[in-house]
């Protein structure tokens, strides 16, 4: 079974939503607006985004960032958008840069967890490149038991290439993952995981560590 599986996401919908009640930071209500939507939901957002990017700057200015959310159905009013927007506004431009955005509102993880998580990304990166590729996924990832495998759905490559894309950015299905990408993922996950220890023990069994 998967990390980031249905019975997580449910679980972390309902810790999210009752979190909400209890903060007052912009960025961290936000944050459980997003996770009360699953694991997947910050990058959600981001593809939100991306296709609002239109010029390809990665950037977003105040209106773009209102209308996104607006989008994405998050429901905030427009001194607590302004507040936000301040806070990854840095140096006071009039925009904001999405990767550095998504990077922060990513739930934050022990360092014990992000260790187990880069310990998968390792075995994984069988080049050791620091990217994982279809190419590394041969013989560390068995697509024996994948259901559109078996029953002829899918050809070897493709369940590869599905299996990226879930660790994959939304807005950049290149078939690579880097270590960003896969941390990401991991944090969204990581966020319905009370303990390290559980966590841990998850991961280990997921990628065998």
């Amino acid at each position: 079974q998967m990390p980031g599986t249905a019975r997580h996401d449910q679980e972390m919908a309902i810790q999210a939503k009752r979190n909400l009640t209890k903060t007052t930071d912009p960025v961290e209500r936000l944050r459980l607006r997003c996770l009360a939507r699953g694991s997947a939901g910050i990058k959600g957002l981001g593809r939100v985004f991306r296709i609002m990017d239109d010029d390809n700057s990665r950037t977003l200015d105040f209106k773009e960032f209102v209308k996104g959310l607006n989008d994405y159905a998050v429901m905030i009013n427009k001194e607590e958008a302004q507040e936000i927007f301040r806070v990854f506004d840095k140096d006071g431009s009039g925009t904001i840069d999405f990767d550095e955005f998504l990077v922060t509102l990513r739930p934050p993880m022990s360092n014990a967890r992000k260790e187990i998580v880069m310990q998968a990304f390792r075995k994984l990166d069988k080049t050791g490149d620091g990217v994982i590729t279809i190419e590394d996924l041969r013989g560390v990832y068995n697509v024996k038991h994948h259901p559109k495998y078996l029953n002829g759905d899918w050809t070897e490559d493709q369940v590869f290439k599905a299996f990226l894309d879930n660790f994959d950015s939304p807005y950049d299905k290149d078939g690579r993952v880097t270590t960003e990408e896969f941390l990401n993922y991991y944090a969204g996950v990581s966020a319905s995981i009370d303990t390290d220890v559980y966590f841990i023990i998850m991961m280990k069994n997921a990628w065998k560590l």
